[in-house]
Formats: structure tokens, C-alpha cells, sequence
């Protein structure tokens, strides 16, 4: 399987829904999506939904891990939400959700952004 990529921008913040497998085959195609929107659009914040991802490894969380600290750079803060229950573990056992936040839904998230 596969991974889409939907990127959608709101203001300053860039949504990012992933649906199928994020893993080393798919890892370099949303690092340079994810990294070209940030520049291209002046990226503050970044919502990322992952109810549709079915599957991440360990290069999932380095390209998530690398787009928190370019946004870090910009005073922005990263959201995920949505969350799928083998996700959310893999996440967990990283320790990410030390340093990024996890809200219900990509309507919430937006909210709390001030965009939606």
C-alpha cells in the first residue's frame, strides 16, 4: 500500500491528512511536500491528521520529528489529531506526545490555532 498526501492551507497553518503507510518507501515524498508548503506559503503552524493512516515506522516519526523542529524555528507549534490507535501507540512510545500536542479533531485543532 501506498500513502496520499492532502495538503490544504488556512492562513499560516498547513493541513496535512496522511491516509495508507508512512514508512522508508513513502518517508521522502512528504518530507519534501511537507518542507516545500512550509516555504512556499510562510507555514506558522502545522495539523496533522492522521485518522487514515493505517501504518507508520520509524522513518514516519523521523519526517514528523524533522517538520516539528522546522516549524519550532518558526515559533509555531504542531498538532496532530485523529488518531489512529496503532499510531497513537507508536507516538507514545516515542515520547512525541512530550513535545506535540494531540487534540480529538482537525476542526478543534483549527479552532484552537485561531483559523477555523
Amino acid at each position: 500500500m501506498s500513502l496520499s498526501i492532502d495538503l490544504e492551507v488556512k492562513k499560516d497553518v498547513l493541513c496535512i491528512r496522511l491516509k495508507g503507510e508512512l514508512d522508508h518507501h513513502t518517508a521522502e515524498t512528504l518530507r519534501e511536500n511537507v518542507s516545500g508548503a512550509i516555504e512556499k506559503f510562510h507555514i506558522q503552524h502545522l495539523v496533522l491528521n492522521l485518522e487514515q493512516l493505517s501504518f507508520m515506522d520509524s522513518s514516519g516519526l523521523g519526517v514528523i520529528l524533522g517538520r516539528y523542529k522546522q516549524i519550532k524555528q518558526k515559533n509555531g507549534e504542531m498538532v496532530v489529531c485523529a488518531i489512529s490507535p496503532a499510531v497513537k501507540r507508536l507516538f507514545e512510545m516515542s515520547g512525541l506526545f512530550k513535545i506535540i500536542r494531540l487534540d480529538e479533531s482537525e476542526q478543534f485543532a483549527l479552532e484552537r490555532l485561531g483559523v477555523a
